[in-house]
């Protein structure tokens, strides 16, 4: 697979996370050249070499339309054609729907739901059809069920289940296909203080799940579109 995704343009949102930084330098490992767009200012100094290249654009509400289509004009200004973009961006909190405001919910749907919605719309006008565009979306294994806690988390990857399927529907017929991976629990920093006690072997890492978004970007997946694909580690 090495060089496949060779003059590739992704865009990876939520870049400066664990999970985005890392899928920005698997796509590079395939010879893509990425964007990294993110929320957060972005970081000095932190850029790993293999990224040196990259379009780096920070403190983009992607929640935002115009925001988010400014951000892919941004980086068709600098690339050209736009392949794909792998929507990483997005939010966890412990949430009791007695317990919280319903803030709670809109935080998380903004977070979770706006920002692949509003990405994925505005990405489009770029999007190159004659050798099929990708957008990969990231659910989340815990969209399947609700549980205590986890009322706004689920209900928002649950609609990024849905807006996947839609989506995937809607552009059949132009060559681009829409997925999204459902990972269980990913063994990051921030999960490992959340879930002290958990037994981090079991979870997912952040590398398995970045090849199998590398695996959705490239031709070889040219026939899988609307699927949701779990990508769970040993839980």
């Amino acid at each position: 697979m090495k060089d496949e995704l060779k003059g590739k343009v992704i865009v990876v949102t939520g870049a400066f996370g664990n999970l985005g930084m890392v899928t920005a330098i698997t796509l590079t490992k395939y010879g893509a050249t990425v964007a990294l767009v993110d929320s957060n200012q972005a970081p000095a100094g932190q850029i790993p070499g293999a990224l040196s290249d990259a379009l780096v654009l920070g403190e983009v509400d992607l929640s935002s339309y115009d925001l988010a289509h400014s951000a892919m004009s941004t980086v068709s200004a600098r690339y050209g054609e736009i392949y794909g973009v792998v929507n990483v961006a997005g939010a966890f909190r412990w949430s009791t729907v007695e317990g919280d405001e319903v803030d709670a919910w809109d935080n998380l749907f903004n977070a979770n739901l706006k920002t692949a919605l509003m990405t994925s719309k505005a990405v489009l006008p770029y999007l190159r059809d004659r050798d099929g565009g990708r957008i990969v979306n990231i659910g989340a294994a815990a969209a399947a069920k609700g549980v205590v806690g986890m009322g706004p988390y689920a209900a928002s990857k649950s609609a990024v289940a849905r807006l996947t399927e839609a989506l995937a529907d809607e552009l059949k017929d132009r060559s681009i296909t829409v997925n999204a991976i459902l990972p269980s629990v990913i063994d990051t920093p921030i999960n490992r203080e959340i879930m002290p006690d958990a037994d981090f072997q079991r979870w997912v890492t952040p590398d398995a799940v970045a090849e199998v978004i590398a695996f959705l970007m490239s031709r070889r997946s040219a026939a899988i579109t609307g699927a949701l694909i779990p990508v769970s580690g040993r839980m």
